[in-house]
């Protein structure tokens, strides 16, 4: 008579266990995809804040060449750090 109603109260906590991980893994999603979203948005701002005010003092070419040299350096910079991390 136990061991049935045993069974029921642990599929009962389990199924709540597979409920809050299921929430904290939706929520960690949500929140990373918010966090790519706004980090996104800022780049392409600043990157053309940035594009305005050396187009205003050199020409546009020159402005393009800066900014592409700068995003450049940053994603060589990702690269060593995310080849360093898996060796």
């Amino acid at each position: 008579m136990i061991g049935p109603l045993l069974r029921v109260v642990a599929s009962a906590a389990a199924a709540r266990t597979l409920r809050v991980a299921t929430h904290d893994a939706a929520t960690r999603t949500l929140l990373t995809l918010g966090a790519g979203i706004a980090l996104t948005v800022g780049a392409l701002c600043l990157t053309g804040a940035a594009f305005l005010v050396l187009e205003r003092t050199i020409d546009a070419a020159g402005a393009w060449a800066i900014v592409g040299a700068f995003w450049g350096l940053v994603g060589l910079a990702y690269f060593a750090v995310a080849s360093r991390r898996r060796a």
